[in-house]
């Protein structure tokens, strides 16, 4: 395989295999509907929108999608829904992107957050219930990079405990978990439609339900030009004006992307699986890395592979550093970057900022306790950092280039022993607070 790139020796890739890591996919139909709504000057209408939310939730099996113009609007949205209100307590994962939860200080409410399962970095549910007090109201999940939490366990804790369930489905669009779509286990669910996610229409987000309080609650924050859509009399007293103050309206220009993308995603997505489950069952022979998603014949589901992740084990390569060992990979032409998101609970924001001059921290504005977690007390999300790393996400199959991809891990895998005696080892910590993932 020849010497190592980062020692001097030639690049295993040769070819542009970032061709086939392109994203988002746009056709000449897009292009043609995007065009459409531009001449007619809608921009900020509502018909078409009106019309992707009914297909969007018709594909989900759900009553009800409300577009927002991105997806921590949906989320915000969904919470105020939700009725989360000051002093509620809102369990969510602390190792996810912090759009997941940090609408819920606006609304006075209180994040409770809990460690995630190791292999699926997932919220756990082992960690959910220890956390649970008088206070709860709902857990918030994260589907993370893609990979299904273990929703019959979170639901029957929402269950036993009479909590509401918010699925964050950024990550997981067409993801199933045991043959059931993610986003529709919960009360409601939140999805994330911008240029990056595996569903991409431009900037935009859609919240899913099937409970008509939430769906109309929804609209009376931040959706002021569709009040006459909402028939509970305590919701209809207050119409004309947006109840949160947030105008939440997505451009149509996203839309026109949306209504073009549900008739050809499926097929994008097939080709995905095809190229990413082929790329991880190579990478899955090499010792040191095993990849990041669910058990085969478990009947749940990538989706889109959005961030796509490996797991590293170094103690299988003699200890040799996460960061040295993505530093070789790119060296050979690989983009391949360690960590994912830092643990929200260790930022300054939710330890001791007074965002809204109260006097005191926000995070513990409205406790009754001093909640704020401590460094150790989430061990998974503050170490989880050196043991996952990003790897490429193919979006169209080319056996000769993923294999050529392939190679190059496999080079590094077989002569680690090389980079051993250069290793200065990891930083404190690995990640980042908003989006890592590279291509």
């Amino acid at each position: 395989m020849g010497k190592l790139a980062i020692l001097g020796g030639e690049k295993a890739i040769k070819s542009n295999y970032v061709e086939y890591c392109k994203w988002p996919i746009i056709t000449k139909e897009m292009e043609e509907k995007v065009l459409e709504i531009l001449r007619k000057g809608a921009m900020s209408n509502i018909e078409l929108t009106k019309e992707f939310e009914r297909e969007y939730a018709n594909l989900y099996g759900m009553k009800y999608g409300l577009c927002h113009n991105n997806g921590t609007a949906a989320i915000h949205s969904a919470l105020f829904g939700l009725k989360i209100g000051k002093g509620d307590e809102v369990i969510c994962p602390s190792m996810t992107y912090w759009a997941s939860c940090l609408p819920v200080l606006s609304l006075g409410g209180t994040v409770i957050f809990a460690d995630i399962d190791e292999e699926s970095l997932c919220i756990d549910p082992n960690d959910i219930e220890r956390h649970i007090t008088d206070r709860t109201k709902a857990i918030i999940v994260v589907h993370y990079a893609g990979y299904p939490a273990d929703m019959d366990r979170i639901m029957q804790l929402a269950k036993k405990y009479n909590l509401k369930v918010l699925e964050d489905c950024s990550h997981s669009h067409w993801c199933f978990y045991k043959g059931k779509l993610t986003g529709t286990f919960g009360d409601v669910s939140a999805f994330s439609l911008m240029s990056g996610k595996s569903f991409p229409i431009g900037e935009g987000g859609i919240m899913l339900t099937n409970d008509l309080e939430i769906y109309e609650r929804a609209i009376i924050f931040g959706h002021y030009e569709r009040h006459s859509e909402v028939t509970l009399d305590y919701l209809k007293k207050g119409i004309g004006v947006p109840w949160g103050g947030y105008k939440y309206r997505i451009h149509q220009l996203s839309s026109a992307v949306g209504i073009v993308l549900i008739k050809i995603f499926k097929e994008i997505f097939e080709e995905i699986d095809k190229a990413m489950t082929y790329f991880c069952d190579l990478l899955d022979t090499l010792p040191g890395i095993k990849t990041h998603r669910p058990p085969k014949n478990s009947n749940s589901t990538k989706g889109g592979w959005y961030a796509s992740l490996a797991h590293y084990n170094k103690e299988e390569l003699e200890g040799l550093s996460i960061t040295r060992f993505c530093e070789a990979l790119r060296a050979e032409g690989v983009s391949a970057y360690p960590g994912c998101n830092k643990p929200l609970h260790l930022h300054p924001l939710f330890q001791n900022i007074d965002i809204y001059n109260d006097g005191k921290p926000t995070v513990i504005r409205n406790s009754e306790k001093d909640i704020r977690s401590k460094i150790g007390s989430l061990p998974i999300s503050e170490n989880i950092g050196k043991k996952v790393f990003s790897i490429p996400r193919f979006v169209k199959f080319d056996k000769k280039i993923i294999e050529e991809v392939f190679g190059a891990f496999e080079k590094v895998v077989k002569n680690y022993k090389e980079l051993l005696k250069d290793d200065k080892g990891d930083p404190p910590t690995i990640g980042n607070w908003g989006l890592t993932f590279r291509i």
